[in-house]
This record gives structure tokens, C-alpha cells and sequence, in this order.
């Protein structure tokens, strides 16, 4: 028997008693005040609204420890939003601030409530509204504190282990992705040992399709052959038969994304494109990966030929038109795309493998919570 199983034994073998939430918490949402942006007096305070800190201001409304409850405006209703607060913040009209009473811990609250459904609660239709009236009805287990305690100890490890965890992920890719650059520079950097042309006497340049925002989302398909890249990072999948053929391309290509999102992307497989964008190619695919990684190590100075065009970014046909490049021997561009390959083949993976990881930590700590947190209610 662990511990927990210990204490139920011990504090309520005959199960919990349910208590609504007015009747066990203390609700505090006369302390809210709202700011509008351009009035907040810029300073420490964290700023709380449905979803988390939306600034950092001067002063506070509340000051220990809290559950805030969103009262409209959740980013979502599968899994609504509830935070946890320990110390002085603000709060404004769009969060219920409750505390625990002395029988009930503010922090097992928290955990309760994270797993709790509101769906029946909510009002007001599509823009779904957690009233007062209908929050203080929302059942809340009160088991013995000893019991509480254990289960907040519990569940408290499992969220500081996914912090820790995301935390050293998020180092170790931060630092693959810098190493990665700093050899993509230094492989990429040469004197007047090279010879340099431009781009448009080295590669062929290849149009896209002629296709609208409304006929993407006609012809878009999961299962589609063809991959069409729009704007920004709109991308989808389509059907062969659903784009003339003579827009498609079927060998390696770098397409570089001219608008919006100013970058370079490298593919391999059939896809097509909006015509305000362009690709290029070239007979061996060495050289075509080999431009890509010249792209991507130039990308800022793409970006800063377009930041004088108004509020949407867009550069010309002409900034890698003109571009000039080095140009090497096919077998010193094989070797250096050789060596760039593995180095994004990893930080890809640990790009890959870092939400994984953190959504499988997150499941474990639901898992647990949910069983945790499941009583017998006390007949």
C-alpha cells in the first residue's frame, strides 16, 4: 500500500465529500480591475486575463494564492483555462479569482479544476461565459487536507519534472540549431579563391500555378499527390488532375517563399506553387541542396532587402535574380552538403521529438491526475 493509499485508509475509507465550489472557496472577483493597454503603468506586475499573463504592469489587485478561473474568452473549451497564482498579481474582468478555504488547498483546487469539464456550466452560446451563478455550483471533492496534501505533492512532481524536462529540450535544440549555423557560416564563407555568379546564370528558375485562395480550398485533399505551397505557411495537398500539368514541378527544387514569410524551402517531391513565388533547379541535386543551404545562410539579408515594403514583407524576382554566389566544384558542394544534411537531419529530430516529448509527459501527468483525483463520493 503507498502512501496516498495510506491516508485514505487512514482520513476516508468510506470516500469524499463533495462540496460546491461557494460553499468551499472564497471568490474574490471584486478586487478585478481592467486596464486598457494604452493606460497600464508598465512595472512587474503580472497582468491576468483568460489565457494567461497578458502584461506586466504597476500595482496589484490580489496578493497570495489563487485559482484564476476564465470567465469568458478561453482559447478553449476541451481544455479550459485555469492558473495557478502564488504572490501579488492583477487581475482582470475576464478571470474568477478563488482561493481555497482552510479545509480545501488552493493548489489541489487547481489540479481539480484542470480535469474538470465546464461545457454544462458555460452560457452565452458561441462566445461561452462561466457566470458567477453558475461557477459556484461546480462540485469540488474535500478530502482530508493529509489526502489533498499528498495529492498536490504528487502531481506537483510531475509537472516540475515536464518543466525540467522542457527546459533541458529546449537548451539542447537552442544549441544544436547555433552549432548547426555556425558551421553552415563557416563552410559557406569564402575568399577570392571561388569564383561567384549570380544566381540566374547558374540556375533555372521555375514558375508556379495561377490559383486563388477559394480554389485551394476547393481542391485541398489530406490524401492528395501534389503538394502547393501558398503564401506565408500556407501549404496543402492536392490531386494530380486538379492542376495543369505543365505547373507542376517533378525534380529537386528550391522554392523561395517571396512574401509574407521570406525564406527558402528545399523539395524534392511533385508540387506546384502560387505564381508569386518561384523555384529553382538544376540537372544535379547536390547543386540544387547546395543553393538551398547558400539561401538559407543569406536568408536575413533576403528579409532585409523586403522590410522597406510596407506592412506585408515581399522582395522582388530581382533580390536572388542578381544574388551572387559562390560556385564550387561539384564534389566540394557534395561535401558540404553532406556535412549540412547531418547537421539538420539532427536538429531536426530534436525539433521532432521535443513536442513529442513534452505531449507524452503531459499525458502521463493527466493520466495520473485523473486518477488521482477520482473519489468515491461520501453517501
Amino acid at each position: 500500500m503507498n502512501r496516498l493509499e495510506e491516508l485514505i485508509a487512514e482520513f476516508c475509507p468510506d470516500g469524499v465529500e463533495f462540496v460546491k465550489l461557494g460553499g468551499c472557496c472564497a471568490i474574490e472577483d471584486n478586487k478585478r480591475k481592467p486596464i486598457k493597454a494604452s493606460e497600464r503603468t508598465p512595472g512587474k506586475t503580472p497582468y491576468y486575463g483568460a489565457n494567461n499573463i497578458q502584461d506586466y504592469v504597476d500595482g496589484f489587485t490580489h496578493d497570495g494564492e489563487y485559482v484564476l478561473i476564465a470567465e469568458d474568452g478561453s482559447s478553449s473549451l476541451d481544455n479550459y483555462s485555469i492558473q495557478y497564482v502564488n504572490g501579488i498579481f492583477w487581475a482582470n474582468n475576464h478571470v474568477h479569482v478563488v482561493k481555497g478555504n482552510e479545509e480545501l488547498n488552493s493548489r489541489f483546487l487547481y489540479h481539480w479544476l484542470t480535469a474538470f469539464n465546464f461545457v454544462p456550466y458555460l452560457v452565452g452560446g458561441t462566445r461561452a461565459k462561466l457566470n458567477r451563478a453558475s461557477m459556484v455550483k461546480i462540485p469540488i471533492p474535500v478530502p482530508p487536507l493529509p489526502v489533498q496534501n499528498e495529492i498536490v505533492r504528487i502531481l506537483d512532481n510531475f509537472t516540475e519534472l515536464t518543466a525540467e524536462l522542457t527546459a533541458e529540450l529546449t537548451a539542447e535544440l537552442t544549441a544544436r540549431k547555433q552549432q548547426y549555423e555556425y558551421y553552415r557560416d563557416e563552410l559557406l564563407t569564402f575568399g577570392d579563391e571561388v569564383d561567384y555568379k549570380k544566381i540566374k546564370d547558374v540556375y533555372t528558375r521555375i514558375k508556379g500555378t495561377p490559383i486563388t485562395a477559394g480554389k485551394m480550398k476547393e481542391i485541398e485533399n489530406l490524401e492528395g499527390d501534389i503538394r502547393i505551397f501558398a503564401g506565408g505557411k500556407t501549404v496543402i495537398n492536392a490531386f494530380e488532375e486538379d492542376i495543369p500539368k505543365a505547373n507542376i514541378t517533378r525534380v529537386p527544387a528550391v522554392l523561395v517563399q517571396s512574401r509574407g514569410v521570406i525564406d527558402a524551402i528545399f523539395y524534392e517531391e511533385p508540387f506546384t506553387f502560387k505564381n508569386e513565388m518561384w523555384a529553382y533547379t538544376a540537372e544535379n541535386r547536390i547543386s540544387v541542396k547546395y543553393l538551398y543551404y547558400v539561401l538559407k545562410n543569406s536568408i536575413q539579408q533576403f528579409r532585409d532587402a523586403a522590410s522597406g515594403m510596407g506592412s506585408m514583407p515581399q522582395i522582388s524576382l530581382k533580390v536572388t535574380e542578381e544574388f551572387v554566389m559562390p560556385v564550387l566544384p561539384i564534389e566540394e558542394q557534395a561535401r558540404i552538403v553532406e556535412m549540412l544534411d547531418k547537421f539538420d537531419t539532427l536538429t531536426t529530430d530534436i525539433s521532432a521529438g521535443l513536442p513529442a516529448e513534452i505531449k507524452a509527459r503531459q499525458k502521463q501527468y493527466e493520466y495520473y491526475r485523473d486518477k488521482l483525483l477520482t473519489f468515491k463520493e461520501l453517501s
